[in-house]
């Protein structure tokens, strides 16, 4: 105990060094300015605890959509509502500390990113209710998402590098996918593939698992083999 008592200390002496923030998608530029401008406008009432809180409960919210949306479809136009609401609070919160100087690092990191871990949940969880997706893709999705921002978390801590985007694909961009998808989910739920007929997010889900699994598995050599390079040349 006593070790660990130390170990405690000389880590609290330490300075926290926030990692390097990797940020390549397709819409990173646009979504850059719109964030500067909306940093730069917003009223000094607002913090950024507010838009986390905005983002997480729109987060929710849009998986409480997705469940009603079994007995209601015209839910899935305000689930994108509130995918919009989730992508402000989630993308502005950061942006506006670091425009007014006023970062909190570990904080941060560490709330919004366990605000995105329980939100992600009522998304899939209000997905897997829908009726509109099997629950088992859900699920998995659910978990693919997870064990894809673990390896993030991870290279974060081992690297020093946060990684925001893979392959030119960020939170962003899923979310245009999910507000495209709901509209789609209107008139064509199901989809014909090779003659049989599938969940349109079945199909879409799928995609997405497999997608995660590629870059997760990617990520995961790189960076080992990273890690053991540097760690026995020293």
């Amino acid at each position: 105990m006593a070790g660990v008592m130390n170990c405690l200390s000389q880590a609290h002496d330490l300075s926290f060094c926030p990692a390097v923030r990797i940020q390549e998608s397709i819409v990173s530029g646009p979504e850059k300015r719109a964030m500067f401008w909306l940093a730069k406008h917003t009223p000094s009432t607002i913090n950024s605890d507010h838009l986390t809180v905005l983002g997480f409960i729109s987060q929710c919210l849009a998986g409480v959509c997705y469940c009603l949306a079994r007995f209601h479809p015209y839910a899935l136009v305000l689930g994108i509502i509130f995918i919009g609401l989730n992508w402000l609070g989630d993308s502005l919160d950061g942006n506006l500390a670091r425009f007014r100087d006023r970062q909190r690092p570990r904080y941060g990191f560490y709330v919004d990113h366990i605000t995105d871990t329980v939100g992600s949940f009522f998304l899939m969880g209000g997905m897997a209710l829908s009726g509109y997706v099997h629950p088992a893709v859900a699920i998995g999705m659910l978990v693919a998402f997870l064990m894809l921002s673990i390896e993030s978390y991870l290279a974060t801590y081992t690297i020093g590098k946060f990684q925001l985007s893979y392959w030119k694909f960020g939170p962003t961009e899923i979310r245009i996918l999910l507000a495209m998808g709901n509209l789609a989910l209107l008139t064509h739920p199901t989809v014909s593939i090779a003659g049989h007929h599938i969940l349109l997010f079945d199909f879409r889900g799928r995609i997405a698992i497999v997608g995660m699994a590629l870059m997760l598995a990617v990520s995961a050599i790189r960076h080992t083999v990273q890690l053991y390079r540097e760690e026995t040349r020293a």
